[in-house]
């Protein structure tokens, strides 16, 4: 952000550069076994012997970043019953119905108008109704976090569209409140919307994809789900509850029901820029945003259709520093509070305004924001 009456104008391809495009640049590069095997050849070529460290070194380095790829390719096979010689057959996109909760905004609105570009069956379940222009997006108008309303549309939507191949549970609220001044409608709409709902879902349309040993379930989570700060402990709480149900999921399909089939893939994202945390304060340094950027909502809708369409389960966080946000709690205290501290976490959300899924218990936001 600029100061007032600043005339800098922001470059383009100086603010797009953060942690995650030097971290893409780097896998196709120095952490790349096809780049890295380049290097010992060329001194080889140069007339080293082979002993000569000069040589020597960069063969281990290279063998080290293949050994890191090959073993992760090879757990990402074992989790999806793969081959190491075929690969499965192409997804047929015209085949698939999709159900998406929270379809009418921000990521399942992006989703769902992707999904049907593809010529694909796509069900919105929102208290809203989606904006588009494709036939193929059907709207049903659904309270997710009461069982009876998604147990009544689940049969209308079997009845009337088709047992459903892919389930993505994406709604979600927030509160954005201290633990003492959150109400009990906040309390239950939080967890209502953003676990029950995944539970009533999974209860309504899971049996079908059981019996067809054939589906996939993406579970919208966050990296909330694994850190907590000022002002989001519920959400933080119903989010933490969603990584052990994704995996609870996992074993139950596996050694249950006989249905490895079935995919499960959670997506942990950091801050998307939706209208969900539009209010939200982040840190507006270069060091934050270079460090802890926000995810625009067509890369969190690119990971998830990229799952989908090679078929596999899948752990997507979003976007590179997420990935360190599970090891957290395994630091020392020190440490653990200098990231809280430099993140900014416990003040983002100071002045934070609630904009979406708001009820009819709680003030007009006109009149909200006009007190401000």
């Amino acid at each position: 952000m600029n100061a007032p009456g600043s005339s800098y104008e922001p470059a383009p391809i100086y603010d797009s550069v953060d942690i995650d495009m030097v971290v893409k640049v780097l896998s196709q590069t120095a952490f790349s076994p096809f780049f890295t095997c380049f290097i010992p050849i060329f001194y080889v070529f140069q007339g080293y012997e082979f002993t000569n460290p000069v040589v020597l070194v960069p063969c281990l380095y290279c063998a080290a970043v293949s050994a890191f790829w090959l073993l992760k390719w090879i757990s990402q096979l074992y989790r999806n019953q793969g081959s190491f010689f075929f690969k499965p057959e192409p997804l047929d996109w015209s085949e698939q119905i999709v159900v998406i909760t929270g379809g009418a905004s921000g990521v399942g609105e992006l989703l769902a108008n992707t999904l049907a570009v593809r010529n694909v069956t796509v069900v919105v379940l929102d208290i809203n109704p989606i904006v588009t222009e494709n036939h193929n997006v059907v709207y049903y108008p659904c309270d997710i976090s009461k069982w009876e309303e998604v147990e009544a549309v689940s049969k209308r939507i079997i009845d009337e569209v088709g047992q459903p191949t892919m389930l993505v549970n994406n709604a979600g609220v927030v509160q954005g409140k201290l633990i003492v001044d959150l109400t009990p409608n906040d309390v239950y709409q939080t967890f209502g919307v953003n676990t029950l709902a995944h539970f009533w879902t999974l209860k309504a349309f899971l049996p079908g994809m059981i019996k067809n040993k054939t589906g996939h379930i993406v579970t919208m989570s966050s990296i909330m789900g694994f850190v907590g700060c000022v002002r989001m402990a519920d959400y933080s709480a119903s989010k933490a509850a969603l990584v052990t149900m994704n995996e609870s999921l996992r074993y139950e399909l596996d050694n249950v029901y006989n249905a490895p089939g079935i995919r499960t893939t959670i997506v942990c994202p950091a801050h998307i820029l939706t209208p969900l945390f539009s209010t939200v304060q982040l840190p507006s340094n270069r060091f934050f945003q270079f460090f802890a950027p926000s995810v625009a909502p067509v890369t969190v809708v690119k990971e998830i259709i990229t799952a989908l369409d090679a078929q596999q389960s899948r752990t997507i966080y979003l976007p590179f520093y997420a990935n360190l946000s599970p090891a957290l709690r395994m630091i020392p205290s020190y440490l653990r509070d200098l990231c809280q501290k430099l993140s900014g976490a416990d003040h983002s959300m100071r002045n934070f305004t609630k904009v979406t899924a708001r009820r009819p218990d709680e003030e007009d936001l006109s009149v909200a924001n006009g007190k401000e």
